[in-house]
């Protein structure tokens, strides 16, 4: 299984960002996951740099595979748009990047005022934004009349060798069945072998299941819930609010029902490489291919010493 790194543009600044690249790649990680945002979840995490931005400027310091973990390409930006950006973005890595893309949440894509659709909707629009994307990926003039999109005397000039790969976010069965049938890889943040399995079958077959999750490196596990806590407690919420509340503080109010000891079981969390070595394990034998990891705060030297010196010499072994 291949152990790649997250980048939280919610969380840290470009500057960082590029850094957290750099110790990265100097680390043994060996591509990386990076977030499309137009907010971040809670204050607390601070940023929220525009991800097209960030791409390019990932060309010019990394050589490791790019993957958008995920962008929405159906209501705050129309898919001719990220088909452009995408392009560019593969020309830019040479081929390493991967367009991951997903159904979206209100939070980022509500911006312009329309109303947020359903959950059947929102996977309609994405079934027909990837359709558009690969249309001007192929060349040429395009012209498109759909259900959700228009596209008129579109083109896109600035092409790669080979169209930009497309995998697609699912969490229920619904939304796994249409990564399977449109998607050239899944992406996912559960250790489920369940979803991994229905994926495969569905249509998926051997195509890459990636996976994320997220650890905090402190000098103990209990200062590391609790910068956890502070940060991103809002990945504890159940059930489907993270796609229909509309601000970061409707995510405060929310994530005060979410205690530190919650958290434990979610993230990998404290400077024991064997509380690390688990939540991998856990992802291993669900069947993903490829896992990311986030580290949350500001202790990144720490722990990408911990994944050089400790973790991935472990998993190589």
């Amino acid at each position: 299984m291949r152990i790649g790194y997250t980048l939280s543009c919610e969380e840290f600044s470009p500057a960082a960002l590029l850094e957290q690249a750099r110790m990265a790649e100097q680390a043994g990680f060996e591509g990386f996951w990076i977030s499309d945002h137009y907010h971040p979840w809670l204050d607390a995490q601070g940023h929220s740099a525009f991800v097209w931005s960030m791409v390019g400027a990932l060309s010019q310091v990394s050589r490791l595979p790019v993957t958008t973990a995920v962008t929405c390409p159906t209501v705050r930006i129309h898919p001719a748009v990220v088909a452009q950006a995408a392009a560019t973005s593969a020309v830019l890595h040479e081929g390493r990047f991967v367009l991951g893309v997903g159904s979206g949440e209100a939070l980022n894509e509500h911006i312009f005022g329309g109303p947020w659709p359903g959950a059947q909707v929102r996977q309609e629009m994405l079934e027909e934004a990837v359709e558009v994307m690969r249309k001007l990926w192929a060349g040429g003039f395009v012209d498109h009349r759909g259900r959700h999109y228009t596209v008129e005397n579109a083109r896109v000039y600035t092409l790669p060798e080979q169209a930009p790969k497309v995998y697609v976010s699912g969490f229920g069965r619904r939304s796994v069945d249409l990564a399977a049938r449109i998607g050239d890889g899944y992406i996912s943040t559960k250790p489920d072998a369940d979803l991994v399995r229905r994926f495969r079958e569905r249509g998926g077959g051997q195509k890459p299941a990636q996976a994320g999750f997220k650890a905090c490196y402190a000098a103990s596990a209990e200062d590391a819930a609790r910068i956890a806590h502070q940060r991103w407690r809002n990945e504890a919420l159940p059930g489907e609010l993270s796609q229909v509340l509309p601000s970061p503080r409707h995510f405060e109010q929310a994530s005060q029902l979410v205690t530190p000891q919650m958290l434990t079981e979610q993230y990998a969390l404290g400077p024991d490489p064997q509380r690390h070595l688990a939540m991998i394990e856990q992802f291993a034998e669900a069947g993903y291919d490829e896992l990311y990891v986030a580290n949350i705060g500001p202790h990144h030297r720490e722990f990408f010493e911990l994944y050089s010196r400790q973790v991935l010499p472990a998993l190589a072994r």
